[in-house]
């Protein structure tokens, strides 16, 4: 198998940012990851692949809740940031607009759409990455009317909507209109 391909092929598919978060003997952690997703309605459960390498890994694992923060576009700065490696885990936070959540203690940041408090379900090996699964213990979303934040071939994005008369012909009725990625300027890092 060709990694490079691979990796190539797995940039294709544009995916939404988020920030996972925890407290872990009270030193907060957070990482952002654009591989998280629903898994279940009933019970409510989400998924987060965390690589098992990262600094990340243990005090997730340990601390068995943590939050997850869906970010807007305006998060951008943050996602980059808590993307970063070699960061300060003691000030990480300091430059990051969040608040508490209730339940879990962990960071939610304030430049999202929407935000989720967990406690770890189960855990699924993944190679070099560790699946958490976790059940959803609370959610609230923002009323912002903001776009999301994009991640789609190694860079930040965010949508542009357009009519479809600029794109040609579309099954879509002609008053409906259908978000397209821009690429941003800022790129992700791991």
């Amino acid at each position: 198998m060709d990694e490079r391909a691979f990796r190539a092929a797995l940039g294709r598919f544009a995916s939404g940012v988020a920030v996972v978060s925890a407290v872990a003997d009270g030193v907060d952690h957070a990482i952002t990851v654009s591989a998280f997703t629903s898994v279940s309605l009933d019970p409510p459960l989400v998924l987060a692949c965390v690589d098992s390498h990262n600094r990340f890994h243990a005090p997730v694992l340990g601390a068995g809740r943590w939050a997850v923060s869906i970010l807007a576009e305006e998060g951008q700065d943050a996602a980059s940031w808590l993307a970063s490696r070699g960061r300060d885990l003691d000030h990480q936070l300091d430059n990051v607009p969040h608040h508490r959540g209730a339940i879990t203690g962990a960071a939610l940041l304030d430049d999202s759409l929407g935000w989720l408090e967990c406690r770890t379900w189960q855990t699924y090996d993944g190679a070099d990455h560790t699946i958490v699964v976790g059940a959803v213990l609370w959610a609230a979303v923002a009323d912002n009317g903001d776009d999301p934040l994009l991640y789609y071939r190694s860079h930040y994005g965010s949508l542009v909507r357009r009519p479809v008369s600029e794109r040609g012909p579309d099954p879509l009725p002609a008053e409906m209109e259908r978000p397209v990625l821009e690429p941003g300027s800022g790129s992700g890092g791991g």
